[in-house]
């Protein structure tokens, strides 16, 4: 009897011609899909937290093609653990080299519900499904082109929630002491969650903060790389930081420009998230080391009423040069909006205290 065939991404049609670059990249990816389907490789979802109201739920994955689980040999033990490991995320290095599934359907179901949506040209599904959920955790269910099912967590943010953190990560929740340009080429292939080093005192204040505000939502908005979302994930787990969704951006050409820019999605995001949740009041948790003054000020003057107040970390001179410098930008704006600076987590939680958030 004939196999049946694999169902194969169906690429759309372009309104536009894209950017050379993305053209380029299409074509690269187009060629590695096809070397890697003939080895065997098989569609692999890779689940990230999402979040999302009583109403609908924000789902986030990426598909990429990697070889099977039950390749090779093994006692059952090993072939559990690599199971394991599999849906944790492809590590390291690896992860930028598995290979994007763009354009494949993925199926989501969250609790009866199910739907069907495509992936991004770079196997990146950012979708909202409709669906009622009461308050608490909550998982989808993601599956495409055969893979084996996986669990995604999402956060559902009751109604009578006021208040919210969103942080930053790299300086802020992680003290990464490394000059911007080799940073992410360091963190994505050279460490992993053990090596890297929390920064003092933010675990304990987020920790607060999300026990001083029940059912208060926590947001890791970074302009990091998806791929290295199952490392991050693990390092705020083992290093006790709250549970909470993960933003992070797809690196590489898009359909207009060479790269994508970190601090649109970052502004982009804030937005988005003062439009679903109107009624909640954001702190904003970052640092001092380029951009994110200039990103949070320029937010809670557009939006005052969803800022409650904005943490900043003080990087040390040398954290600051490597970082390429401070944030020169006149943030602090004269909106009613608060601002606290400390080097470390407890002087802002001190801050925060006299502010009557702790």
């Amino acid at each position: 009897m004939a196999e049946t065939p694999e169902p194969q991404p169906v690429r759309p049609a372009r309104a536009a011609t894209p950017h050379g670059a993305a053209r380029v990249e299409d074509w690269v990816h187009e060629r590695r899909e096809r070397w890697a389907r003939k080895r065997g490789h098989r569609p692999t979802v890779i689940p990230y937290s999402g979040y999302g109201s009583t109403e609908w739920a924000r789902i986030l994955c990426r598909v990429l093609l990697s070889r099977p689980v039950s390749e090779g040999s093994g006692s059952e033990r090993v072939l559990r653990r690599r199971q394991r490991r599999r849906e944790q995320g492809i590590r390291g290095w690896r992860s930028f080299t598995s290979v994007p599934l763009g354009y494949v359907t993925v199926r989501i179901e969250v609790d009866g519900t199910v739907i069907e949506v495509r992936s991004d040209r770079g196997g990146v599904v950012d979708a909202v499904v409709p669906v009622g959920l009461t308050p608490g955790w909550h998982s989808a269910t993601l599956t495409a082109g055969g893979s084996a099912p996986v669990e995604a967590p999402i956060y559902v943010v009751d109604p009578a929630v006021r208040f919210g953190v969103i942080s930053d990560v790299d300086d802020t929740v992680m003290v990464t002491v490394l000059p911007r340009p080799l940073l992410a080429a360091w963190n994505t292939f050279v460490l992993d969650e053990h090596a890297r080093i929390p920064t003092s005192g933010m675990a304990v204040l987020l920790e607060r903060l999300a026990n001083s505000h029940a059912g208060a939502p926590v947001i890791y908005l970074s302009t990091g790389a998806w791929n290295v979302a199952p490392t991050l994930t693990r390092f705020l787990s083992r290093n006790l930081y709250p549970a909470g969704a993960l933003l992070l951006t797809d690196w590489g050409p898009t359909h207009d420009r060479w790269f994508r820019s970190g601090q649109d999605h970052k502004r982009v995001n804030l937005m988005r998230l003062a439009e679903e949740f109107p009624d909640i009041r954001w702190l904003l948790v970052g640092d001092d080391g380029q951009h994110d003054e200039d990103i949070y000020g320029e937010f809670a003057t557009r939006r005052p009423r969803n800022v409650a107040a904005v943490a900043i970390r003080q990087l040390s001179t040398g954290e600051a040069v490597l970082a390429g410098g401070r944030s020169k930008a006149e943030a602090r704006r004269d909106t009613g909006v608060p601002w606290v600076y400390a080097p470390d987590g407890s002087g802002l939680a001190d801050q925060l205290t006299e502010l009557g958030f702790l």
